[in-house]
């Protein structure tokens, strides 16, 4: 039951990662300090889609839900869970690039505008 919880504790911070990468620039607006930690998520998010080092979080998953008696899965976290509702046929490398380039440019537009309306406190 913990190894479980656990494992689905792992996703939910995954799930959490995922959303700073992509939208931890509204953040920075309001917490300055955010901007170093959040530039450092987003190359790491990049590298690891890149590079096939993969996340250490899906291991860490797997991990989990091995010792609960269930079943891991030998695709990364997003092509197991995020790809299924995007793309239900799967990913090519092709798709992987235009979903980066997405990222970072939606970060580059928000970044661009926390430049030009600075928050005011």
């Amino acid at each position: 039951m913990i190894a479980r919880a656990l494992a689905d504790l792992t996703v939910i911070v995954h799930l959490l990662f995922i959303a700073y990468v992509v939208f931890g620039a509204l953040l920075v607006r309001y917490r300055r300090w955010l901007l170093g930690p959040h530039l450092v998520a987003a190359l790491w998010a990049v590298l690891v889609n890149h590079s096939g080092w993969g996340c250490p979080l899906t291991p860490l998953e797997n991990h989990w839900r091995r010792i609960a008696g269930m079943q891991g899965y030998a695709d990364g976290f997003i092509e197991h869970y995020l790809l299924p509702l995007l793309y239900p046929k799967g990913l090519s490398d092709e798709i992987a690039v235009y979903l980066s380039i997405v990222v970072v440019v939606v970060n580059i537009g928000m970044y661009g505008w926390i430049l030009r309306h600075p928050s005011r406190r």
